[in-house]
């Protein structure tokens, strides 16, 4: 048995550079998705308060004045009428 534990510990130690770099990749992609979710959760809830807050302010009325447009059409029509009156 304490020759086994012996080998054992011999095969770890000779690859324990490739092991302690496999965990430090694994360490290293863990924390850059870690942060890209925080990044994403904190873009979320901000862009939430924004358009929260923004829906949540009055909204001035707006009026629209047609008479311009109204009288705009009605010269045409006259000119219209007057044009086809003349041929």
């Amino acid at each position: 048995m304490s020759q086994e534990k012996v080998n054992k510990y011999k095969v770890e130690k000779a690859n324990r550079k490739e092991t302690m770099k496999k965990a430090r990749r694994a360490s290293f992609v863990r924390n850059i998705v870690a942060s890209v979710v925080l990044v994403a959760a904190v873009g979320w809830v901000g862009y939430s308060g924004v358009t929260y807050i923004i829906d949540k302010q009055p909204r001035p009325e707006v009026s629209v004045d047609y008479t311009a447009l109204d009288e705009y059409s009605k010269s045409l029509t006259a000119e219209e009428t007057t044009t086809e009156a003349t041929k």
